[in-house]
Formats: structure tokens, sequence, C-alpha cells
């Protein structure tokens, strides 16, 4: 197969972008891989787009290979070729304009030539394929900001990856891959702030990571670390312990040499000495002590209103397919800034166990605002409509737009390079075909992970029920993982509420009388079920909740 076929007669698309003289093109989905199928490859009409500066050709498992005149298309600022079967990609040297470059989830077992030349290349996405090396020279593309080379099976990553060349790159996503080395010129990489080496083989994580200046986020999970207590806090997503723990060994090795550390030392107590010798992870001990002792009391399913249950559409499959949603009764966020405390806290669980709500997102609502039962299904961005939290309703496609106009603006306002808050998720949704959403009974979206929830729904500090769903691309076990991680929060949040009485809060009120004293939950079990009422998982379960310290399950 030459990767080309047909003249695009029967290609409706073409022939309109042609006519059209338009910039994009989409081509996805089961009709276009038919086409594909029956062509032995794309039309070669489209190679004759010239003026296309977005082309996407993703979702036909048909499409194995391009022809060679993609070459020709040398407007393209982004090409788009995810969740194929590509087993490989013409040279795309001569498409210098090029500033997006994704081959996610296809069979590539190396790069298309001509990429490392790719001065324009802000992002390169090539996650889910069957790469075992990645070449030489990414550091001839200056401008490279995002690279995503996630579920391979890399043994290594090239050194010159790591060099000051790379001023801009700010996200490194290597997991799942067989990478047994982190190299220590990490160090070098003045802008990167995400770092996810997770489900690797490293033993070690170089000490010259913490001499990274705005380095955020690190996921070093599922990797056999020798310091097994560096690996425990790894393992709990400590990521500003971790740079410190390296930081003080970096320290500590900096002053000692092969006869042991300086005489100096010796002077001081053997608190300050254990103190120099190790970063201590803050609040070790307190929060041992903080964490005892709290209760969570499980409501089975069979208690709870047919209302709470959610359908699950089978669209949602190669969206976003896992969920698990439960309520949670007792939280206390009346007193005082406990409300505040509370969404920190999932911001905080949404940049670091969520991976930058790349591995999960969660989402919270007030239950009595709730119109049940409740639907998880998938829309086209034109068609998702959703009052967005602080905002009027409109698509999807206005609120994204809105969005990242927004985001420019800040970013020049702020003189930064990355954006901030919420407008750092949007590259989620890049290429996307249909959007996920949470459902109400009327059909209204209350939920669209993993930007926003719905003002409708939004928790305030008279809520006492939340619904509670956390989504994720990745796999179920993930999603339970963080709604046990978010359970452990609520109660550890609650007992500091209820043991630190507080005066007014930011809004000026005095909090009211509350007979919740304790850091006692009730968590009520949530079915989610398939359209034929099939059950597909319910939470909590007897599997749930156990491996969180210091809290106690009552069934």
């Amino acid at each position: 197969m030459d990767g080309g076929g047909g003249d695009g007669h029967e290609w409706p698309e073409i022939k309109k972008a042609a006519s059209e003289k338009r910039r994009e093109l989409v081509l996805q989905g089961p009709t276009v891989d038919r086409r594909v199928s029956t062509a032995g490859g794309l039309s070669s009409a489209v190679y004759s787009l010239t003026l296309l500066n977005y082309l996407e050709v993703s979702q036909c498992p048909s499409l194995t290979q391009l022809h060679e005149d993609i070459r020709l298309l040398t407007n393209l600022q982004s090409l788009v070729l995810c969740r194929n079967k590509l087993v490989s990609v013409p040279r795309v040297d001569t498409l210098q304009a090029l500033k997006v470059l994704d081959l996610s989830v296809n069979e590539l077992g190396s790069l298309p030539e001509g990429v490392c030349g790719l001065k324009e290349l802000t992002t390169l996405n090539l996650s889910c394929n069957r790469l075992e090396t990645l070449p030489e020279g990414l550091s001839q593309c200056p401008k490279l900001s995002t690279l995503n080379v996630s579920k391979n099976q890399l043994i290594s990553l090239p050194p010159d990856m790591f060099s000051e060349r790379l001023e801009l790159l700010s996200t490194v996503l290597a997991s799942d891959n067989l990478l047994q080395e982190l190299n220590t010129e990490v160090r070098l990489l003045p802008a990167l702030k995400i770092l996810d080496l997770s489900n690797n083989k490293l033993s070690e994580i170089p000490l010259t990571l913490s001499d990274c200046p705005k380095l955020k986020e690190i996921n070093f999970k599922g990797n056999s670390l020798r310091d097994r207590r560096l690996e425990k806090m790894v393992n709990g997503c400590q990521t500003k312990s971790v740079l410190e723990y390296l930081r003080g060994k970096s320290r500590v090795g900096s002053e000692g040499g092969s006869d042991g550390p300086r005489n100096t030392d010796k002077t001081k107590t053997g608190s300050q000495r254990k103190k120099k010798g190790r970063a201590p992870e803050p609040q070790e001990a307190d929060d041992v002590e903080d964490v005892a002792h709290m209760l969570v009391r499980v409501v089975h399913v069979s208690s709870a209103p047919p209302t709470l249950m959610v359908t699950v559409s089978p669209e949602v499959r190669d969206v976003r397919p896992y969920l698990v949603c439960c309520l949670v009764r007792g939280l206390n966020l009346r007193p005082g800034n406990a409300l505040k405390r509370f969404l920190v806290a999932q911001t905080k669980l949404h940049e670091d166990v969520c991976g930058k709500r790349t591995t999960a997102t969660i989402a919270t609502h007030d239950v009595h605002l709730l119109k049940g039962p409740l639907t998880y299904g998938v829309k086209p961005p034109t068609q998702l409509k959703i009052t967005a939290l602080g905002r009027k309703e409109m698509s999807a496609v206005e609120l994204i737009r809105n969005l990242h106009l927004e985001a420019e603006e800040l970013r020049k306002q702020k003189k930064r390079q990355n954006v901030t808050g919420l407008h750092k998720y949007l590259q989620l949704l890049d290429g996307q075909p249909l959007y996920p959403c949470l459902m109400d009974a009327e059909g209204r979206v209350v939920s669209f992970p993993p930007i926003t929830n719905s003002e409708h729904t939004k928790i305030s500090k008279t809520t006492s029920e939340l619904f509670v769903e956390v989504t994720s691309a990745t796999s179920l076990q993930t999603c339970k993982d963080i709604m046990d991680t978010l359970i452990l929060k609520m109660c550890e949040l609650n007992r500091f509420t209820s043991e630190h009485a507080e005066e007014a809060g930011t809004d000026g009120e005095i909090p009211a009388p509350s007979n919740n004293s304790t850091s006692e939950l009730t968590v009520q079990q949530v079915r989610t079920v398939d359209p034929d009422g099939s059950l597909k998982v319910v939470y909590p379960s007897k599997t749930d909740l156990t491996n969180c310290p210091g809290l106690t399950v009552l069934w």
C-alpha cells in the first residue's frame, strides 16, 4: 500500500474544502475508515489542499500508511494523525510551519524523518506506539514545549533532549516505558514544570532534578527505587517533599567526600546533623497522628434512591470511559474558610495525583441541586451546552474559544510563556470529535470533564450532601484510587475544622454552630450501569478505602 487512493470524488469533505478554499479539514470515524479501506488509503486529492493549516485524520484503523505527498502541505501548522494503525509516516522536513504533530495511538516503530528539523514545533505527541528509541536531534526543535512519549517501549531518552537549547520545554510525559535512568543533565531544562516517568524501570532519581528552577509536578510512581524512603514519598505524590529530599541529599553530598562530612558538622547537635543528612517530610509525624481514628460509614447501594444511579453510554469508550461516583454526607463546609480549604485541596489533587487532569478529573456537586437519574455520555462540541462555573450558558466550542482567548490575554498581561489556572487544561481536548459530559434527568449538562462543572450544581457553604464523580481515560482502578484519596482528604479537613475554632471567614460570615465535632463521614454507594441496566461498578466496594492510613471504614 502506498498510502494514497482514489480521486476524492466520493469524499465530500475534501471536495468542500477544495471548493471553499478551507484552511481546516477533519477526516475521522467509521465512515472515513470504510473509504480508506476501500481505496487502499487516503484519497490522493487531500494532498492537493495546499492551503490547509490544520489536518486531522483520526480513528481510522484501516489507515496504515500515508503517501509521501504529505510533504506538499507546506502550510500545515497542526497535523493530527491519532488513533489509526499507522506503521510509518513519510518525511515531514518540508512542513516547516508545523507547530503541533500528534501521532498518538498508532503502531509506529520510529519517528518520521525530518521531525528533528522542525523549527516551529511546539507539541509532539508520540504516546501509545511501539517506539523503542528516539533519535538524536530533538534539541534542534527550539520551540518544543510539550513532549509526550508515554506508553511506548523506550529504554532511554536521547542525551541531547536534556539541553539548554530546549529552553521552552515545560512538559515531558514518558510514563509506561522501560526507561532505566533519568539523565542527570535534566537540570539543564530551564522551563521544565511537569515530568512524568511513572511505571518505568528506574532505580534512582538524580539529585540534579531538584535544580530545575520551575519544576512543579513530578510522577515517579511504579518504579522500584533503591532508596525506599524516597520510593514511599514518590508513591505518596509529595512533589515538594521529593524535591526537598533530593535537595537535602545533594547538599550532604556536596559537603562530604570520601572521608565523610566536614569536621564542622561534628560540632552540631544530633538533631541538627539529622536535619543536615535528610530533608524531613513535612509534618511527617503530625500527618500520622492527624489521620488517626478517622471514620467513614458506608451506606449500601440498596439504601440509595434510584435517582442516584448513573447510566454510562457506550460512546464514552473511545473518549473518557471510566467513571466512579459516590455520595458524601458530613463534610462540614460552613465554618470560616472550610469551603475554601476544600476547593484548594481539590485543586492540589488535580495538580498532583490526577496528573494535572491528564490521569483523572474530580467533580463535586450539591446533591440537592441535581436531578437524577444521571447519564454519562458524549456530545459533539457544537451540541454540548453548559453553564460553566461563573459563566453564562454556551456551547463547548464557545467556552473553549473564550478560554483560549483569556489564556492568551493573561499570558500577555503577565508576560509569561505558560498559562495558568483552568486554561492549562485546554490541550487535553485537542483533536477530540466528541466531548464527555454528565447529564441530569432533563438532559442538562452538569459536568464537562476535564474542564469544568456546571454553575447550577455548584457547592457552597450550605451544602450538606455532595455527589462526587471521578472520570479517567486511564483505568477504573485509577478512578477508585483517586476517590479513596479524596475521601481521606475530606476526613482530614473535617478533623481540622472540628479541632480549630475559626472566626469569621474571608466572606465575613460568623460560623454557625456545628454538630459535626469529628472527622466522621458517611459515604453512600452509587451504581454506574450500562444502558441495559447491567452493573458496571459500585463505589465504594469492600476492596476500596483499604489503603488509607488511619481511616476506619464501617459497613
